[in-house]
């Protein structure tokens, strides 16, 4: 528990008071958001705050993921490792994808080829190693079975571990392509994204640390409902460490923000949720857990699909946030009732998964 508080604690201020150094760098170097022209009208005020603020969450995590290992005298667990390569390597994708903007003067960055590729290379290079390094109990990091609140019978290795691996591949690299692009879509309104991930990551916290105490490897203390997880204290760890991230940088990306997250934010952001859904065997479960980011997601896909079938629009602008913006309501608003809706699917998905231990 120790660890975990000074993993949150350490991002926490590393993000508060390291926001404000990193505005300061990137005003003088003049890196400044480009603003869609295709947007609510609204927006073109923003044009020129700093972005690219995912650095500061990336390196907060770090810092207090590390500090608290440091501290704590601990190893960090494989499956930590791991989420940390997946989310910092995302937001390298990200990052690159944000400097594109702002040297080519456009709203627009990498190309969808040259996006695709670099997470293409991240998520599968982390699929192919969560399915190793088992510990003294046969366990990886993750599993070919597809998982609710826990692992259920769908095994992708059905026919043999060969094809398991690559369909696990697949499956894994679905995730993380759906959770990026799902945080990415919901960071349109000052700190909309970041205030939904805190909550969504607060969530995370929490199962982890249920998982670790009701852990299968606890032999004194493990029960019938034990959880088959492999590092559930590290990945309580993580949650904690991007949680206070967060929290630190919502400080300054609150409206009227300082600092935009930028796709270097958004995208590791949604990677770290993916790896930890695939880890703590919630893959389903975190379609509710992360409700919001989900039915902004889905909001994008009826704009798109009913407009190219009868030539119309369901809503006035997609995302769902831009919806309400352009029916008058204001950006605080939105941002405060969205985090509300946030946190209310937060609190179901944690619910549920309590309430399956204490039924099962």
């Amino acid at each position: 528990m120790i660890a975990i508080l000074v993993a949150a604690t350490v991002s926490l201020l590393v993000a508060l008071f390291g926001t404000p150094l990193f505005i300061r760098f990137l005003v003088r170097r003049q890196y400044g958001q480009f603003v869609r022209q295709d947007g609510p009208t609204a927006h073109f005020t923003k044009r020129g705050t700093p972005t690219m603020g995912g650095v500061v969450i990336i390196a907060a995590t770090l810092i207090g993921w590390i500090v608290s290992a440091i501290l704590t005298g601990s190893i960090p667990s494989v499956s930590a490792v791991l989420v940390m390569f997946l989310m910092t390597g995302l937001g390298v994708v990200g990052f690159l994808d944000d400097f594109t903007k702002i040297r080519k003067q456009r709203s627009l960055g990498l190309s969808a080829k040259g996006k695709i590729i670099g997470q293409g290379v991240v998520g599968i290079t982390f699929a192919v190693l969560a399915l190793q390094f088992p510990n003294e109990n046969f366990r990886t990091p993750a599993s070919t079975r597809i998982s609710f609140l826990r692992d259920t019978n769908i095994d992708l290795a059905f026919a043999g571990a060969t094809l398991g691996l690559i369909l696990f591949v697949i499956w894994a690299n679905f995730l993380i392509t759906a959770w990026s692009n799902a945080v990415n879509l919901t960071d349109g309104l000052d700190g909309l994204a970041t205030g939904a991930s805190l909550v969504v990551f607060g969530a995370y916290v929490l199962v982890s640390l249920w998982q670790m105490s009701q852990w299968c490897q606890r032999i004194d203390t493990a029960g019938p409902s034990c959880y088959e997880v492999r590092d559930p204290q590290g990945l309580a760890i993580v949650s904690a460490s991007i949680m206070g991230a967060c929290i630190g940088f919502l400080w300054w990306n609150a409206s009227p923000a300082k600092i935009f997250m930028g796709d270097t934010g958004s995208l590791a952001l949604g990677g770290a949720l993916a790896g930890l859904s695939i880890f703590t065997r919630t893959e389903i479960l975190a379609v509710i857990i992360g409700g919001l980011f989900v039915i902004i997601v889905l909001s994008d896909v009826i704009q798109i699909g009913f407009f190219k079938m009868t030539g119309r629009r369901v809503f006035k602008m997609a995302p769902l946030h831009h919806h309400f913006e352009l029916s008058g309501w204001g950006e605080v608003t939105i941002v405060i009732r969205f985090w509300l809706i946030a946190g209310l699917f937060a609190a179901l998905g944690t619910g549920i998964f309590y309430a399956e231990w204490v039924v099962g």
